[in-house]
């Protein structure tokens, strides 16, 4: 997860919000009131909520275009759980909170992979490191047939 969280508060303007999201190169926002989560503002809720609308987004403020409630994950929740609910929901990024319900961080689909990546990558080294050693190429000493494929 991502625990250096960017975040606004319900009175922001669309404005500021999307100046954010642009600075930052995000889609999405977390809506945040007394370290409470109370919504999500993404860069599809300003189009369709605000500027769809043809009202004067210097004056919409996050309260009025943000979704909630918001779909969350616990800090120990496990990646399992985590990706059944992005997949339920078809969300892209689940904001974080602890026990307390206090927003800590936020999780996305590329953080998963990565864990996923890193996890398979060390199973597969102690996998290897595990199994007896085999010669480094089993095909030595075997007569070599020119591939039709590595031809220009």
């Amino acid at each position: 997860m991502t625990k250096r969280v960017s975040w606004v508060g319900p009175d922001f303007t669309v404005s500021e919000v999307a100046r954010r999201m642009r600075a930052e190169e995000i889609g999405s926002l977390p809506v945040a009131h007394n370290d409470r989560l109370i919504g999500m503002v993404t860069d599809r809720d300003i189009v369709l909520r605000a500027v769809a609308d043809g009202g004067d987004i210097e004056r919409v403020t996050a309260r009025q275009v943000m979704t909630g409630p918001v779909l969350y994950c616990f800090e120990d929740e496990s990646i399992s759980a985590v990706l059944k609910k992005m997949a339920d929901k078809q969300v892209r990024r689940l904001p974080v909170l602890d026990r307390n319900k206090r927003l800590v961080g936020v999780v996305s689909l590329g953080d998963l992979s990565l864990a996923a990546e890193q996890k398979a990558g060390g199973a597969a080294l102690r996998e290897i490191s595990e199994k007896p050693s085999s010669p480094r190429n089993p095909n030595a000493g075997r007569p070599q047939l020119e591939s039709p494929f590595s031809r220009a």
